[in-house]
């Protein structure tokens, strides 16, 4: 990628898109690229943090793995998310693991570096505290899933969630989700179990909330999920 091409994808994240040209430069000498291929880790659970990642393409997950390895999908990340988005003020080692699932070219920037940066542009740091707010308000949203609903409203409200940031809408006003989630995956992101997961999703195929596709794409009726809350 050249220098120009970093620069316009930079600006598409909320954390630059306000900056100018002229503002940009010196952030963009300080990145770097590289295509990571799938199944690869970007870094490990309690590795030293040492960059901020920007996706440009492809998909990346982040999840943790408990002391008996029992994995719990934190996020599903895809091009236009940055992450780790604790990684900027904390002298700490990474909480979670980042696992290229479809093939990511990454922009990175070393994080001491781009803390070095903020310091002298404080007005960088007011833009990042606002996308850090949205991830609070975001983890906020899920504990509160977890705390005042069952499973069955859990698994709901993954779907609706997952319908916004990875849904395209099909020809009959339905969503299609452009990412594939086995049953473990889906029941790894709210702590519950594949089995569970299962039988839910049999029952709202039943109820003609959702459907497959012939290449296991999940299709869903978004606005029926929501009335099925309430």
């Amino acid at each position: 990628m050249n220098t120009q091409s970093i620069k316009e994808l930079l600006q598409s994240f909320t954390l630059f898109k306000d900056l100018t040209d002229y503002e940009m430069e010196p952030i963009v000498d300080l990145a770097k690229h590289r295509l990571y291929r799938s199944g690869t880790h970007i870094f490990m659970q309690g590795d030293p943090l040492t960059n901020v990642y920007f996706i440009n393409q492809g998909k990346v997950k982040i999840y943790k793995t408990d002391f008996h390895g029992k994995e719990q999908i934190v996020n599903v990340l895809q091009p236009g998310d940055m992450f780790p988005h604790q990684g900027f003020f904390r002298q700490d080692s990474c909480p979670a693991h980042a696992e290229v699932i479809e093939d990511a070219i990454l922009i990175y920037i070393p994080i001491h570096s781009f803390e070095n940066f903020l310091i002298t542009h404080p007005e960088i740091c007011v833009k990042l505290f606002r996308v850090l707010g949205d991830k609070i308000v975001d983890l906020q949203g899920r504990l509160e899933e977890q705390i005042l609903h069952n499973t069955y409203e859990q698994i709901i409200m993954l779907l609706i969630r997952l319908a916004k940031h990875y849904g395209k809408e099909t020809d009959d006003y339905r969503t299609k989700l452009t990412t594939q989630f086995t049953n473990r995956e889906l029941a790894n992101m709210i702590g519950s179990s594949r089995e569970t997961v299962s039988r839910t999703l049999t029952q709202l195929k039943k109820q003609s909330l959702m459907t497959t596709d012939k290449s296991g794409y999940i299709i869903l009726s978004v606005e029926d999920l929501e009335e099925e809350l309430f």
